[in-house]
């Protein structure tokens, strides 16, 4: 899901401080430097808030979107589904930073970087190890009449 900035008109409702402290606590570990992820607020056609949890440059692809719909926060994944909705901040808060966390994704990472090695592994020795069996098998019968 892409982020697309358009121009705020006056009658937008804003995220009050309290709640944008609340979300950017609890996303602190996601919103790492490191990480090179940030985050924008926006709101829908309704006028209802959003805040987005954006990935690294340059896509800045959202990785998640709060919503406050009346009362009810609702959080999305980055293709629009629904993960949680609950009046209380905190608890989707809570699990906005377990669906943003980074451990998943590295882990990810690390399994297709396995596989990768162990693809190059295997197409980089199997041809020299087939050719050798075949060696094997053409000079095994005349090192046998040696024996």
């Amino acid at each position: 899901m892409s982020v697309v900035a358009f121009e705020r008109g006056p009658d937008v409702s804003v995220w009050t401080e309290a709640e944008l402290d609340t979300i950017l606590t609890t996303l602190h570990a996601a919103l790492a430097p490191a990480t090179g992820r940030s985050w924008e607020t926006g709101a829908t056609e309704n006028g209802d808030v959003q805040f987005y949890l954006l990935g690294p440059g340059p896509d800045e692809a959202c990785e998640l979107c709060l919503s406050r719909v009346g009362r009810m926060y609702i959080l999305e994944d980055g293709f629009g589904r629904l993960l949680f909705e609950h009046r209380n901040l905190d608890l989707v808060a809570l699990h906005a930073r377990a669906a943003g966390s980074s451990s998943a994704q590295l882990m990810v990472r690390a399994i297709i970087l396995w596989f990768a090695i162990r693809s190059t592994i295997q197409e980089k020795f199997d041809p020299i190890l087939v050719e050798g069996e075949e060696f094997l098998v053409q000079v095994a019968p005349q090192l046998a009449a040696f024996a």
